[in-house]
């Protein structure tokens, strides 16, 4: 990263990472609702604001989401305090019609809220790897009106020695692409 673009960036995009090590702790009430009300807050089409989270903390609640994960993130997954679903609404209210963006602004809100936990202390990880028909049914949403985009889970990091051999070797922050990878100026 250049020296001056560094002393422009946030903080909070470059400490953001997603461990898969959390430490059972609960997240008090207030912080957790002020992490998924950040993502309340972010922008979308029309204000349509297309984004669904389904969440639990605790009990058959929570180990249902945990079923819906794949065995390899459940077996890292199960120790953060919360699990959470992102599903995309894929329809307008004030008309009907289909809202092509909505993925797009869920991907919106879904930063929101990985930036809030991460200002807040707690870390968030999310996931592709999840039976998409079954995190549906757990989360008690329509397929026909929601897209299942990933699972979550949210929690203060945790030490990478509690997890398996092959998932420790990958607990470290990701590398980023150089800028000019992923920008193209006209």
């Amino acid at each position: 990263m250049r020296k001056t673009t560094a002393k422009l960036l946030n903080q909070y995009f470059i400490e953001r990472w997603s461990p898969r090590s959390f430490l059972p702790d609960p997240i008090p009430d207030d912080e957790l609702e002020a992490i998924f009300e950040a993502a309340r807050w972010a922008p979308s089409c029309f204000n349509a604001q297309p984004w669904r989270f389904a969440y639990a903390t605790q009990g058959a609640a929570k180990e249902n989401l945990l079923s819906a994960l794949v065995e390899s993130n459940r077996s890292w997954a199960k120790r953060a305090p919360v699990i959470a679903y992102a599903f995309s609404y894929n329809q307008f209210d004030h008309n009907g019609k289909h809202n092509r963006w909505a993925e797009f602004d869920a991907g919106a809100a879904w930063m929101s809220l990985a930036l809030q936990a991460n200002q807040l202390g707690f870390h968030t990880h999310a996931m592709g790897g999840f039976d998409v028909e079954k995190a549906y049914e757990v989360c008690d949403m329509d397929a026909s009106r929601h897209t299942a985009l990933c699972g979550i889970v949210i929690g203060k990091m945790g030490p990478a020695d509690q997890l398996d051999e092959e998932t420790r070797e990958r607990e470290i922050p990701s590398g980023r692409d150089p800028l000019e990878r992923i920008i193209k100026r006209l």
